[in-house]
């Protein structure tokens, strides 16, 4: 739900007027009250015992309008007005997220309720209120007026039913030997009086009105007081929690948080923390508490559960060899100098470096990477891309060029983020790229034409803004390509002269591209 603070900054970015009529201020087709109860916090409130309180409406949009003037001058006009001022340590840094200088501030609460507005097409104004006695003569006098028109039309007709009659009547008798029936086809008199009196008695029944039903007016009228209450009521409605608010906090980033802890978990799972030293830990522990436990029985270790021969007085030793000795040597017992050859333990374990390569001390970058068409047609070059990406300010490529601008193979963006400073590879050229390269591609700028993507890994652009984020570069009042409608990119517009509007739509690429990063590339710097 759009809260009036951002509506408020996107009206004061963009150079648009805010209607303000009566006590209400208008965004397009919503509205909110004056004082309706933003999102940022006053200077000095919300800490130890003191409650929170929030700027109005109406004392954002009086600082707005003088933000020209001192702030001495700009309290004494508040006051005149009996408008609430905004703070002195709060001036600075309201007027920076206004003016889309910087992307947030510490003073938004984002667990703050927010005011619900109002669809401005569908205000109705209020008829002004009458006093029950003048509302009762109204409608009595237009009720006598119907009645009376209605009872001169009856009569009229009547009256013209009976001209006919008496003409009739007045007619000259036929000669004799005329036909009785013309005679019998004429009313009466009695038969005319019984057709009048039958007509009153529906006309009791069918014309008047009960008293007890409510009027035409008296409807209207009632409608008009339940919108007015209704209106009131909503007026007064705060939200409190939605599923996007309970996520969000003052001290806590929930995007940060959580997944930093799946990153390091899929790294663990990947193999990327090396786990030497714990094994090394654990094979010594467990070969310090197998000395201490009484060996086992192993049929391929008999020589451990023998127990030292006894040769009594020959005093011959078993462990030494006659192997290249001569029969003299050995018959008559001369030394001939040879060791034994000893024999291996095989209860000793072997090192883990032996049985485990070591790792490899290569590193792979971390740096994401951006592509930009390698067309000389394109907004986006590599002559201008540092001026759009890194400045937030668009500059032609037919402008740097006459500037003696020298054409770069990459460009290296430095985006600084919440003082830190973030390295971005900018490159026309992705045939350059190795192949553990593409998984550090974040970003695309896309021209139009499908063969861009021609000798890609992948060369369906459905797949490739599955795995890379596309933006498209466009100038207001040029069309775009047929195939922007068909591919999932974000839409830059900018515009041919204005250039204070470019800060903010290119701020929104940024913001587009980190949530992007966050969610399906966590191991490379954002």
């Amino acid at each position: 739900m759009a809260d009036v603070l951002s509506a408020i900054r996107e009206y004061n970015v963009n150079k648009k007027d805010i209607e303000e009529r009566n006590d209400l201020v208008i965004f397009g087709d919503k509205a909110w009250q004056k004082t309706a109860k933003t999102n940022y916090v006053q200077y000095g409130t919300g800490k130890e015992s003191v409650a929170k309180e929030y700027y109005t409406v109406d004392c954002i949009l009086f600082l707005l309008k003088n933000v020209h003037l001192p702030h001495a001058m700009y309290v004494r006009q508040a006051a005149q007005g009996n408008v609430p001022v905004v703070r002195r340590p709060d001036r600075r840094d309201l007027l920076a997220y206004l003016n889309a200088e910087t992307t947030t501030s510490g003073s938004i609460d984002k667990s703050a309720p927010l005011e619900i507005p109002i669809s401005a097409p569908k205000l109705v104004p209020v008829p002004p209120t009458k006093r029950p006695a003048e509302e009762s003569d109204d409608l009595e006098k237009k009720r006598q007026k119907f009645e009376e028109e209605k009872v001169q039309r009856d009569k009229e007709r009547f009256a013209a039913k009976l001209d006919g009659a008496k003409s009739a009547l007045s007619a000259p008798v036929p000669a004799a030997g005329a036909e009785k029936s013309t005679i019998s086809t004429m009313l009466t008199m009695e038969q005319i009086a019984a057709m009048k009196a039958k007509r009153l008695a529906t006309k009791r029944t069918t014309i008047k009105a009960s008293d007890d039903e409510p009027s035409a007016f008296e409807q209207r009228s009632f409608v008009d007081a339940e919108l007015a209450v209704s209106r009131d009521i909503i007026s007064k409605e705060r939200l409190w929690r939605t599923r996007v608010t309970i996520l969000q906090s003052n001290g806590k980033l929930f995007a940060q948080n959580i997944f930093g802890i799946l990153a390091s978990l899929k790294a663990r799972e990947e193999g990327k923390h090396s786990t030497v030293p714990s094994t090394h830990t654990s094979v010594s522990q467990s070969s310090t508490a197998k000395s201490n436990q009484p060996p086992t029985y192993n049929r391929y270790e008999q020589e451990s559960f023998k127990q030292k021969e006894e040769t009594d007085e020959f005093r011959i030793d078993v462990t030494k060899t006659f192997q290249g000795s001569s029969l003299k040597s050995v018959t008559e017992g001369v030394s001939t100098g040879r060791r034994p050859v000893e024999q291996p333990n095989r209860q000793t374990p072997r090192p883990i470096s032996d049985a485990r390569p070591p790792p490899s001390n290569k590193r792979t970058s971390r740096t994401p990477i951006i592509i930009i068409p390698a067309s000389t047609t394109s907004l986006i070059q590599m002559i201008n891309a540092k001026d759009i990406l890194q400045d937030l300010k668009y500059v032609s490529a037919e402008q740097k060029r006459k500037e003696g601008v020298k054409r770069d193979n990459e460009v290296l963006i430095q985006r600084k983020r919440d003082d830190v400073t973030i390295p971005y590879r900018v490159i026309d050229n992705p045939m350059k790229l190795a192949h553990t390269d593409w998984d550090r591609v974040v970003a695309v700028f896309v021209q139009g034409p499908a063969w861009q993507f021609k000798a890609w890994p992948l060369s369906n652009p459905v797949e490739i803004f599955t795995k890379m984020k596309g933006f498209y570069l466009q100038l207001k009042d040029m069309p775009p390509d047929p195939n922007i409608k068909k591919w999932d990119v974000k839409v830059l517009m900018l515009d041919r002269n204005r250039r204070h509007l470019d800060r903010a739509q290119l701020q929104n690429f940024w913001e587009v591209l980190d949530r992007f990063v966050i969610k399906h590339k966590p191991n490379l710097r954002a």
